[in-house]
This record gives structure tokens, C-alpha cells and sequence, in this order.
């Protein structure tokens, strides 16, 4: 798959969604991955227009009918014409505009056809030297077609028989009897390329479907699906980016299950689960858009918020006291002690926000739980004092 980090549409038209089907229950985000995939890079583009345009051009000087200047000028027209449509998406992917998708995807369909016809033309002529060179071309060019565009199996399947087909057709006509071997021949090598192309596209989603999940794991809870510590890092380095778009940074929650253990001593490490569960589920509830809520171990909880008012922040802990205190359907009931702390007070790091928030959160268990503290503000380093001379 290209490395290429642009992202490309997805085609609308009933045809070529048709022909980029990658499968049934492949996720958008894989969908798109794949249809990015077959526009491949400018040196794969040249390389193959280069070749085919050569040999066009060097049949037609051997035989100059208007059949073949013909089928030089198609070449042509096709591949100016992919080329410009290649650097227009190019351009709309970089600018997060929609790409001419649908456009792409029959244009390809179109240069599998044009090779076919010279293929064909190229048999019919009784040229063999402009029929071997012509069938070269269009055999090596299904091998490309098949590794280029494995991602959608379906059009690679249709430009391999448009391209290669075409010596099926021509064979019974060419007078010479042992061509009729290709009528056996070629439709067996078409078949398993075609399936090569099916058995690269089932490989390659499996392995991305494999690396999102992972990706997945990496930065989420397993039980609670909420963000795990490594995701709330992530979440937090890309909210110290936002002061400079005029946000005011952010506001950390820290918060602690009161009464967790005796649901775990009554109903088990599995009732304890389900609690954790039902209190991810309330919290996710809960939190505003754009806050992250995360599980970073035990009943331990955070949600990071944009809002840096101490009261509206102060508001907002005291509704996650009330509402994750109220009864669950498992009868269990728990309470939640939170300990805050607000980035602008504290140095640009992740362990100095999160202890600031975790000494006010031992604060707020200090005082009795089931409420709220703010961390106060850091004190400045002092200044070294200078040497006297």
C-alpha cells in the first residue's frame, strides 16, 4: 500500500463503487485507506505510460494504418488525461477537498482497454514481430495491474481480462491453428491472477484490520473502552497546542470510586467489572464535547475538559458527585471523591498535572469524600542567588 498520508474519496457512482468493493464489513476508514492505495505514486504512473506508449509508438512506425495511429493517439489522449486527473486529486486530497474518484477509477478501466485493442489489432495484423511485442506489453502490464491495484480485486480482475483478453478474441482469426491454444491458455492465467489479486486485497485488510485494533488497544481501557493513561497522554500533549489558538488550557479531573471495595468484597471482581462499566458509561454520559474521559487503573478515573473557570469546573465535579452517586442496576452504589487541577497553574507536563490533581483529589478523601478540591496554583521556582564577587 502507498505510504502516501493523503486521504482520497471514496467513489459515489453505483459502477465504480462497484468496482472498489474491497469486501463485505471492511470499516470506512480501511475503505479509504484502500481506495487512497490505487492512486499510487507519479514514478509507478510514468513507468507504465512510458511502456505503453512506446510500444504503440514503435508498432505504428512499423506499421503505419490508421488502426495503429490510431491506437497511439488513444494511448495518449488516456494517459494526459489520467495524468492530469492524478495531480487534480493530488491536489484536492492535499487541500481535504473530494477527489475526482469515480473519474480515476474508469479511466484505468479505459488504459486496460486501449492495451487490449492494440493487443488485439496487433494479432489481427499478421505481424508477428508487432503481435509478440504487443502481447509482451500487455502481459507484463498485468502483473502491474494485479500488485497495483490488489486493494480493489474487482477492477484489477476487469483490467487484467480488458488488457490480456483480447488474444482470446483474436486467436481463432489469426489462421494459424496452434493460437488456439490461447483460448485455453490465457483464461487459466487470467483466473489466477485475478485470485492473486483477491488473496493480496483478504491479506492486506486483515493486516490493516489487525493494526487498528491493536492502534485501538493501545491507547483504550479493554474494559471500560474509555482512553487509557497512554491515551490520555496523547489527548493532553494535543490540548498544550491550543493556548496559541486562544484557548485558555485545560482542566484535570481526577477522580476516586468511594465505597468500591466493598462492591468487589460482596459481588465479586465480576460485579466489580460490571460497577466500573455502568460508572464509564455514566461518566462518558456526563462529559461535555470535546472533554476525554479515560480509565488509568483500578476505579481510578479522569476526564479532561477544556473549561478552566473554577466555577463552572467546580459546578461540573459537583454533578459527577451527585449523578455517578445514584443507585445502579446491579444495586451496587458508590460514591466519588475528585481532586482538580487546571494546566495554566502547573508546569507543561502530564506527571505534574496529574499529582498536582491527585494531591487535591487526597485532599478531598482528607475532607471527608464525596466532594471536590482544586489543586492551588504551582509556586514559581526561586531564583538562584547570585555570587557575591
Amino acid at each position: 500500500m502507498s505510504a502516501d498520508a493523503r486521504r482520497y474519496s471514496l467513489p459515489r457512482w453505483r459502477i465504480t463503487r462497484w468496482l472498489a468493493d474491497p469486501g463485505a464489513d471492511v470499516p470506512r476508514d480501511i475503505r479509504i485507506a484502500l481506495v487512497s492505495s490505487l492512486y499510487g505514486t507519479l514514478p509507478i504512473f510514468f513507468g507504465g505510460v512510458f511502456n505503453t506508449i512506446l510500444v504503440a509508438l514503435l508498432i505504428t512506425l512499423r506499421q503505419p494504418h490508421p488502426s495503429f495511429m490510431g491506437w497511439l493517439a488513444l494511448e495518449i489522449a488516456l494517459c494526459v488525461t489520467r495524468l492530469a486527473v492524478l495531480l487534480h486529486a493530488q491536489r484536492a486530497a492535499d487541500a481535504g477537498r473530494r477527489t475526482p474518484t469515480d473519474i480515476y477509477l474508469l479511466l484505468s478501466v479505459c488504459w486496460a482497454a486501449s492495451v487490449g485493442y492494440g493487443t488485439f489489432i496487433s494479432l489481427m495484423s499478421g505481424d508477428w514481430v508487432s503481435a509478440t511485442l504487443a502481447c509482451l506489453s500487455a502481459a507484463a502490464m498485468v502483473g502491474g495491474i494485479c500488485f497495483r491495484n490488489y486493494s480493489a480485486p474487482r477492477l484489477a480482475g476487469t483490467m487484467i481480462v480488458l488488457s490480456l483478453g483480447a488474444c482470446c478474441l483474436a486467436a481463432p482469426f489469426t489462421g494459424e491453428w496452434l493460437m488456439v491454444a490461447a483460448l485455453v491458455q490465457i483464461p487459466f492465467y487470467l483466473y489466477a491472477m485475478s485470485m492473486a489479486s483477491y488473496q493480496l486485497n483478504k491479506m492486506l485488510i486483515t493486516t490493516m484490520q489487525g493494526e487498528r485494533e491493536y492502534a485501538y488497544r493501545a491507547v483504550h481501557d479493554t474494559l471500560t473502552g474509555l482512553s487509557n493513561r497512554a491515551g490520555l497522554m496523547r489527548a493532553m500533549e494535543a490540548k498544550w497546542a491550543l493556548p496559541a489558538t486562544g484557548q485558555d488550557g485545560f482542566s484535570l479531573l481526577y477522580l476516586d470510586l468511594d465505597g468500591f471495595k466493598a462492591v468487589n468484597d460482596t459481588q465479586g471482581h465480576h460485579g466489580g467489572d460490571r460497577l466500573l462499566t455502568m460508572v464509564a458509561g455514566r461518566l462518558s454520559g456526563l462529559a461535555r464535547a470535546g472533554d476525554v474521559t479515560a480509565r488509568i487503573g483500578g476505579d481510578e478515573f479522569v476526564v479532561l475538559s477544556l473549561t478552566t473557570d473554577r466555577a463552572q469546573i467546580g459546578a461540573f465535579a459537583q454533578r459527577l458527585i451527585h449523578d455517578i452517586a445514584q443507585p445502579y442496576e446491579n444495586g451496587a452504589s458508590v460514591g466519588v471523591s475528585i481532586g482538580i487541577a487546571l494546566s495554566r497553574e502547573h508546569p507543561a507536563s502530564f506527571d505534574a498535572v496529574l499529582q498536582a490533581a491527585d494531591e487535591a483529589l487526597y485532599r478531598a478523601k482528607a475532607d471527608g469524600k464525596l466532594c471536590y478540591r482544586i489543586a492551588a496554583p504551582a509556586r514559581p521556582a526561586p531564583e538562584p542567588a547570585l555570587r557575591r564577587a
